[in-house]
Parts: C-alpha cells; sequence; structure tokens
C-alpha cells in the first residue's frame, strides 16, 4: 500500500487538466509536489494556489520532449526535497489528422512529447524512486492506446507505446520483486484543454497537412465530447487511489474496454482488424 503523506510527487503537464487534477489529489494527501509545464501562466496560478493551501509546491517549464529538461526537473526535486516517491508522466499531445496524410514534422512532435516524454520520465526517474526503496511510476497514455480509432494516427502509435513502456516496466520491477510499482493512466472523454493547448505549442504553428471536411469535423467533435467528459479532478482521485492500491490499468470509462474485447474477439475468431 502506498503512502503519501510527507512524500513528493512530480507531475509533468501539472499546471491544468488531468495533471492539475493529479496535484490536487496528492496535495490532499499531505504530498509535497512538483510541478511541470509548459504554460507559464497556468504553473503560476497553480504554484499561487498551492502555496495559499499552504501545500509545499515548486515547480518549472519543462518541455518533456527534451532529456536535459527533464533531467532539470529531477534536479529540482532532488534539490528541494531530497526524495521522487511518485512520478506521473502526464504532459500530452495531439492533433486530429490521418497516418496516411500527417506531416512528418508533426509525427515526429506528437512522438517526442507523447512517447518520449515518458521514455525519459522513466530513465530519469525511476532510479530517483528506486533509491527511496518505494514508491510508483505512472504514465497517462488514453483508450487510443488500447484501440487505435481512425484520424489519429500518430497520437494512437504513441499512447499504445507508452502501454507497452509502462506494462514492460511493470513486469521488469515485479520480476525483480520491488517494491516500486508502475502503472498506466487510459482516460476517455475528459474535459480538459488539450486539443487547445496542442494548437498553441504545436512547433511553427502552422495548420496541419489538409484532411478534408472529416479532419475538422473529427476535431470538432473531439473538443465536444472533451467538454462533457470527466472533470479532472475525479481523474485526479482515481490516480491517487488506484496508485494506493497498486492497481496498473487505470480506467476512466471501464465500459470502453469491451470495445478492447471485440477487437481481440475479431482477431482470434476471424483474424480481422475490427467486426462490422
Amino acid at each position: 500500500m502506498q503512502e503519501f503523506k510527507g512524500k513528493v510527487a512530480v507531475v509533468t503537464g501539472g499546471a491544468s487538466g488531468i495533471g492539475l487534477g493529479m496535484c490536487r489529489a496528492f496535495a490532499a494527501r499531505g504530498m509535497k509536489l512538483v510541478i511541470a509545464d509548459l504554460d507559464k501562466e497556468a504553473l503560476a496560478k497553480a504554484l499561487a494556489e498551492f502555496d495559499a493551501a499552504k501545500v509545499e509546491a515548486v515547480g518549472m517549464p519543462c518541455d518533456v520532449s527534451q532529456l536535459e529538461q527533464v533531467e532539470a526537473l529531477a534536479e529540482l526535486a532532488t534539490s528541494n526535497f531530497n526524495a521522487v516517491h511518485v512520478m506521473c508522466n502526464n504532459a500530452g499531445v495531439g492533433i486530429p489528422t490521418s497516418a496516411r496524410n500527417m506531416k512528418l514534422a508533426d509525427w515526429k512532435w506528437i512522438i517526442d512529447v507523447d512517447l518520449w516524454g515518458p521514455i525519459y520520465g522513466v530513465n530519469v526517474f525511476l532510479p530517483l524512486i528506486e533509491a527511496q526503496g518505494e514508491g510508483h511510476i505512472n504514465a497517462t497514455s488514453s483508450m487510443a492506446g488500447l484501440i487505435a480509432a481512425q484520424m489519429m494516427g500518430a497520437y494512437n502509435v504513441a499512447k499504445h507505446g507508452v502501454v507497452a513502456l509502462m506494462a514492460s516496466t511493470e513486469r521488469e520491477l515485479r520480476a525483480k520483486k520491488s517494491n516500486v510499482r508502475a502503472s498506466v493512466l487510459c482516460p476517455g472523454p475528459i474535459n480538459t484543454n488539450i486539443s487547445r493547448h496542442s494548437v498553441e505549442f504545436r512547433p511553427g504553428k502552422s495548420k496541419p497537412k489538409a484532411d478534408g471536411a472529416s479532419a475538422g469535423k473529427l476535431a470538432s467533435n473531439i473538443q465536444a465530447a472533451l467538454e462533457q467528459g470527466m472533470q479532472p479532478n475525479e481523474v485526479g482521485e482515481l490516480v491517487a487511489n488506484s496508485i494506493a492500491e497498486e492497481k496498473f490499468w487505470m480506467l476512466t470509462h471501464p465500459r470502453w474496454v469491451k470495445g478492447v474485447q471485440n477487437q481481440v474477439d475479431a482477431m482470434r475468431d476471424d483474424q480481422l482488424l475490427t467486426r462490422a
């Protein structure tokens, strides 16, 4: 059972959305916080919120696609709190574009943030957590990491990679009988600004390669679904409770696993991707 009080949590993408929900849940359990985010204004606002609540928290702007910045985040944590017990690789981006039409620059950007970010997080932070003899490392994937829907090619690829990364990490930790656990968060629709933030922080901020009316409609549908989705604070509580219970799979919409089962059934019975 993971203990929280007096321990240290690091959260990337922690100044808004799911990340901020995680920070609030950890703070409510008596943890100290290290918050990373590219949005400097949101970061300052989050730190002010925790300062007013008398929560020990530090933060820094951090591009998780850059190893040296992830290393600097670890240095911030250890220099301020001398330890890391929980690490949540949560920062992510995504734009709706088909796999066949997406610009290579956008493929690289999305995979750098959504997959290399967690890879760097595991590489840099897992040894720090293991040095404590206990703790937990988590990464945010998506239901897109379990079912590859159309028009989200690079996002699907990255999020599938995150599931594989964390599953491999957890199996290896259990094989060595470590007290450290790993897990993956696979959210469905959550009321966050990931779509808008992705556009804002997209390198060059040029428009994605046109995919016709279907891409624009999909983008609108995704944003509408997010706005009607679960609240980030609820996700934060789910994550904290799942860490306490040492769960690997963290599912905000467990009923959607039926889609995964349907895909497996089609694979087994018909060797098809999906059934009509």
